[in-house]
């Protein structure tokens, strides 16, 4: 028995406990599910606005519309005649739904060579790099979750052209939006 449990405690924290949160829209009851030895997001979201500057709302918002916290999202495939499965539209995958080139880039430039897009505290981290290189490169400000997202999705040089359309806008609404209301909960809850 003593076993069973102390391998099940190791597969937790290798994996760190890898599950989406079942109240994906309310900030305080994911903080409050994901409150554990292995595995406190809360903290990891802390760590990442400490180092980056970007408030823990919009870190989680972020998160929130790239894969509702589900940790392995990827993609859909694409399809031969309609009905044949082929390969991913991109190589996004995670929490944060990072592409191959741009999480090797934050490896890089952070150290964090270990880093897994399945886990929550390399992801919110990643999200926090993310967003504090687009304040640098094109000057959006830290709180400016609407903006950020923007940069986020097409990528700080497509957003310095302009390249979003009306879809990619109102996904951005949604960022917002969820940002806001993640930012109310947690003044509620105490955890800001």
């Amino acid at each position: 028995m003593r076993i069973a449990f102390f391998i099940a405690l190791m597969m937790c924290a290798l994996t760190a406990c890898a599950t989406a949160p079942s109240r994906i829209t309310n900030a305080c009851a994911i903080f409050d599910q994901k409150d554990g030895l292995f595995n406190n997001w809360a903290r990891q979201a802390k760590a990442a606005e400490a180092r980056y500057g970007v408030p823990v709302p919009t870190l989680m918002a972020t998160i929130y519309v790239e894969s509702g916290f589900q940790p392995y999202a990827k993609p859909p495939r694409k399809y031969i005649l309609g009905f044949i499965p082929w390969g991913r539209i991109s190589s996004a995958y995670g929490y944060a739904q990072a592409l191959d080139g741009t999480w090797a880039h934050y490896k890089a430039e952070t150290g964090n060579w270990n880093a897994s897009r399945s886990n929550f505290a390399d992801a919110i981290d990643f999200v926090g790099w993310y967003h504090y290189t687009s304040h640098m490169k094109n000057g959006i400000p830290l709180n400016d979750s609407y903006r950020l997202y923007l940069a986020y999705y097409t990528g700080q040089a497509g957003y310095a052209r302009g390249d979003f359309g009306s879809g990619v806008k109102r996904t951005a609404q949604k960022s917002a939006g969820m940002a806001e209301r993640y930012e109310a909960q947690l003044r509620g809850c105490g955890y800001r």
